[in-house]
């Protein structure tokens, strides 16, 4: 049998993704049903078990295969980047409706008519899905409408297709977003996850965790002995860690030190970070 990462790919001893028979062993194997996540933001964890560790989360809008529900749990595959675990069931239903936009700032609210004065409904972060339905005007703010008569504010969203220019600008518009391990939304994210949302909103999907992005996104790139040969875009890989170049000598990256997304010096960080971690252990060029 091929060793599979049970990251990105659903199998369990006693059961595992009907896609993996003759590659895994399992008592059964099942077809993933199709849902889709209908809160803002869904925990996803490495065991059904709300003390389980923060492996990654997904977001309203985001399209999964259920493979189990069980226990207030459902065990899933994300079909935007393959991760799988587990995700309490109230966090998932129906794919009900045709997405029109996506949450394109940091943060955006929801509110139940067209008023900013009106008490929130909710919060949503960035890379969120909504179907807007129409639009609305109060006091000079535009609104986009959805199905059940929410508004949010429409300068906040883009349409489906629509995609921004350039992904370090998405990333430096997250400046000062919480740290939070597994996190990948505006509310708290974590580095790696950094990396994948803001290339998200540029229409580029790539792998979830560092050491998936570190194999697959873009082409290595050297960056010379005295770390001149970068430029804006590149990507600095440690072990366990990621930041995104702004300019040639300095980067952004959720971080953990500041607890925070930060800008800092790349040879501050590189002599921070190496008595700890030791040295980056590659560059690369998206």
């Amino acid at each position: 049998m091929t060793l599979l990462d049970h990251r990105l790919n659903a199998f369990r001893p006693d059961l595992a993704d009907s896609r993996l028979k003759g590659r895994v062993e399992a008592e059964t194997f099942v077809a993933g049903q199709p849902r889709r996540i209908v809160v803002p933001v869904a925990d996803v964890k490495r065991s059904p078990d709300e003390g389980s560790g923060l492996d990654t989360q997904l977001l309203l809008g985001d399209d999964v295969h259920v493979f189990e529900e069980k226990n207030g749990w459902s065990w899933l595959q994300s079909d935007r980047d393959g991760y799988a675990g587990y995700v309490a069931s109230a966090a998932v239903g129906k794919r009900a409706s045709v997405f029109t936009h996506v949450v394109s700032v940091p943060r955006t609210f929801v509110y139940p008519r067209p008023d900013l004065r009106q008490p929130r409904s909710r919060a949503l972060s960035m890379g969120s899905q909504v179907a807007v339905v129409g639009l609305a005007e109060t006091r000079n703010t535009v609104y986009a409408l959805t199905g059940d008569g929410e508004a949010i504010v429409s300068s906040h969203l883009l349409e489906i297709g629509e995609c921004a220019a350039d992904y370090v600008s998405v990333a430096e518009t997250l400046i000062h977003t919480p740290y939070l391990w597994g996190g990948a939304s505006g509310f708290g994210i974590d580095c790696s996850g950094l990396v994948q949302l803001s290339m998200r909103m540029c229409g580029l999907s790539v792998l979830r965790d560092t050491d998936m992005q570190s194999r697959s996104i873009g082409a290595p790139q050297l960056a010379g002995s005295n770390l001149t040969g970068l430029q804006r875009g590149d990507l600095v890989f440690w072990k366990g860690h990621v930041a995104i170049m702004t300019d040639p000598a300095n980067m952004i990256h959720a971080s953990g030190h500041t607890m925070l997304v930060s800008q800092e010096p790349l040879r501050d960080a590189v002599a921070r970070i190496e008595p700890f971690y030791g040295l980056p252990t590659g560059f690369r060029r998206p």
